[in-house]
C-alpha cells in the first residue's frame, strides 16, 4: 500500500543529501509540503529544485542546529510557511574521530560531535515541540544509531552522541504522547551516505584492511531504502508505532 502524507507539512533536518534528501524527495512524492534543513546550501537548494520542479512543494533553510536563535528563526519560519507542522525528521548530524584511539581523542572532535549530534537534536525537537503542542498533534523521528544503542562504533564521540539521542528519545515519548506527540526514533545501519562512505574510508586509511573495506562498501544499502521506512513512520498508518525501528 503506497504512503499516504497528503496535507503533512514536514520539516527534514539534514535534507541536502543522503537518506535527508531521499525523506524529503519521496515525503513530496506521498503528498507532503517540505521544508529542508542544512549547513550544505548547495546541495540543499539542488534537493528544493529538484522537487519542485517535479511539480512539488518544498523550501530550503540554511540552518546550523547548534544555534538555539538560527534553529528558532527557522521552525517559525518553516511553521508559518506551512501553516504549521505536523512532523520532525531529524537527520542531521556528523560522524568524526573514526577509529582513533580513546587516549588520543581530540576534546574539539568531542564537543564538535556532540554539539551537531545531541545538543542539536534537543534544539530542533525542543522549538517543533512548541509548534505541536499548540496543535495538539505531531509526529517527531529522531536518528539514532545501532551505535551506541545496540552496539559499539567506529567514534567514541558518534556512539556516545547517537546513545543520547536514544535516550532522549526515550524521555520525550512520555513527556509529549499527552499532547498528541509521537515521538520514535530510527536506527539507519550502514546506509550508502557521504557520511558513512566518508568514514569507511578513514577507517581504511587507519588499518589497510582492503578486504574489510570492499565488504562494508558493497553492504551499504540505498538511502532511498532507508526513506521508505522513515517515510511510512511519518504516516498516519503509523500512528501505533513506539519505539526504535531499525534498518539495514
Amino acid at each position: 500500500m503506497p504512503v499516504d502524507l497528503s496535507g503533512k507539512r514536514m520539516i527534514v533536518t539534514g535534507g541536502a543529501t543522503g537518506i535527508g534528501r531521499a525523506v524529503a524527495i519521496r515525503s513530496v512524492l506521498y503528498g507532503a509540503k517540505v521544508a529542508v534543513f542544512d549547513v550544505n546550501d548547495g546541495n540543499g537548494h539542488e534537493t528544493v529544485n529538484d522537487i519542485v520542479e517535479s511539480g512539488g512543494d518544498a523550501r530550503y533553510w540554511h540552518v546550523d542546529v547548534r544555534e538555539g536563535e538560527e534553529v528558532s528563526q527557522a521552525v517559525a519560519s518553516a511553521s508559518e510557511w506551512m501553516g504549521g507542522t505536523d512532523v520532525l525528521v531529524h537527520l542531521a548530524g556528523v560522524l568524526q574521530g573514526a577509529s582513533v584511539e580513546l587516549d588520543e581523542f581530540p576534546e574539539e572532535t568531542w564537543d564538535t560531535v556532540l554539539d551537531i549530534n545531541l545538543r542539536g537534536t534537543f534544539l530542533i525537537a525542543k522549538h517543533v515541540s512548541a509548534i505541536m503542542k499548540s496543535q495538539n498533534s505531531g509526529t517527531i523521528i529522531l536518528a539514532s544509531s545501532g551505535a551506541g544503542v545496540t552496539g559499539g562504533s567506529s567514534s567514541f564521540a558518534y556512539g556516545s552522541s547517537k546513545g543520547g539521542v536514544h535516550g532522549l528519545t526515550l524521555v520525550m515519548q512520555n513527556a509529549l504522547e499527552k499532547y498528541g506527540i509521537r515521538v520514535n526514533d530510527v536506527l539507519p545501519g550502514s546506509v550508502d551516505t557521504p557520511l558513512k562512505v566518508a568514514q569507511v574510508k578513514l577507517t581504511y586509511d587507519a588499518t589497510g584492511d582492503k578486504e574489510t573495506f570492499d565488504r562494508v562498501m558493497d553492504s551499504l544499502v540505498s538511502p532511498d531504502d532507508v526513506a521508505k521506512v522513515i517515510t511510512f513512520m511519518a504516516s498516519d498508518e503509523a500512528k501505533v508505532l513506539r519505539g526504535s525501528v531499525r534498518t539495514a
